[in-house]
């Protein structure tokens, strides 16, 4: 186990074009779990390619457990990698994928079936061990390959998108046993997915990257909370913080022909800012709701997401009918497309943005 540090860290695939990463500067703990996660195109799966040595690292250092990464082959870096794909040999049953490497290193047959043996109980695949692949789910697939690189025992995982090819109820089962199988491991592990709530749900810590530059690196709780920037503020939450840009005036912000009153907080940090404007952000659920009234913000419902427990309303406002809203209530309250409703955001729960830059304010 060892931690893994990105120290200014660039991959540049066209001299004088951007940067698919850019000094990237991040620190990952000995023994943690980290997520990276952006949209496509955003360098996740770049930099943790150049972790593995599987890209060139053109600028700055990425160490492991303090040894300097560059120019170093990728067999040599002791990482062991999970990949989309599986990667399983077909024509090989379970216990012969997960004991391939292990023969790749001229270990003896005795150690290599005991390896094999604890493997296959951590990851409850002990009846499958003489099955193919192909007899076998998408999950248990995915597991097998997680054998595979456990009895490697390396100092680092790294799993890109490993859960891309299951549906949606066998990733949810499986990313908890990844999860839980890492806590029992220990070892440091970098997970790169396109899926936020698997970040929120599976890593310590949460990477939030976008055309290759890092936009905040914390738990999830602070990503959620305290998003640095506008756009992890609309990345990170499903469904995502509604965003409006509105002018300020004396009594506050102004959306939807209503004022939005501020806390003296926002003032000041709108007064040291020195703009007219901010974007104003409303997460679905620091919404409460009446029906059609006076005061608050009018809107009209074009969608209701019924999920037992609760329910996600969209809509638009009626003095805006291209500014779209989402709201999170109470599930089997009888609401219903066409209806009209007044939204109260909660001002003590409000986030504001520089207008242009999209920094917090």
């Amino acid at each position: 186990m060892a931690e893994v540090v990105y120290d200014r860290a660039s991959r540049i695939y066209t001299p004088g074009a951007k940067p698919a990463v850019n000094q990237l500067n991040l620190e990952v703990d000995d023994g943690e779990f980290v997520v990276f996660v952006g949209p496509s195109g955003s360098g996740k799966s770049t930099a943790l390619r150049m972790l593995a040595g599987l890209e060139d690292i053109n600028d700055g250092q990425i160490r492991i457990g303090g040894k300097n990464m560059v120019g170093v082959p990728s067999r040599d870096r002791d990482i062991a990698m999970v990949f989309q794909n599986y990667a399983l040999y077909p024509n090989k049953t379970v216990g012969e994928n997960i004991d391939f490497p292990l023969k790749m290193r001229g270990m003896s047959k005795e150690e290599r079936q005991q390896k094999v043996r604890e493997a296959g109980e951590v990851l409850g695949l002990t009846e499958f061990l003489d099955r193919k692949p192909r007899a076998l789910s998408g999950g248990q697939r995915q597991r097998v390959a997680m054998g595979r690189a456990i009895v490697r025992e390396p100092q680092v995982f790294l799993m890109d998108e490993p859960l891309s090819n299951l549906d949606a109820k066998m990733r949810v089962g499986t990313r908890a046993e990844i999860a839980a199988l890492q806590q029992r491991l220990g070892v440091t592990t970098i997970y790169v997915t396109h899926d936020q709530v698997e970040a929120m749900t599976m890593g310590n810590r949460v990477a939030v990257l976008k055309l290759g530059e890092l936009q905040q690196f914390a738990s999830p709780a602070e990503l959620y909370d305290h998003p640095v920037n506008a756009f992890v503020a609309g990345f990170i939450g499903s469904p995502a913080m509604n965003l409006f840009t509105v002018p300020i005036t004396e009594q506050g912000a102004q959306l939807g022909g209503e004022v939005v009153a501020l806390t003296a907080a926002h003032r000041t940090a709108i007064s040291n800012a020195g703009v007219k404007s901010v974007t104003l952000g409303i997460r679905p659920e620091q919404w409460s709701t009446t029906g059609s009234g006076t005061g608050g913000i009018p809107a009209e419902i074009t969608v209701v997401e019924e999920l037992g427990s609760d329910a996600f309303v969209y809509g638009h406002l009626l003095s805006d009918r291209d500014q779209s809203i989402v709201v999170r209530t109470a599930g089997r309250t009888g609401a219903r497309i066409g209806d009209k409703i007044t939204l109260h955001p909660i001002s003590d729960d409000l986030h504001l943005f520089h207008p242009d830059t999209g920094e917090r304010l």
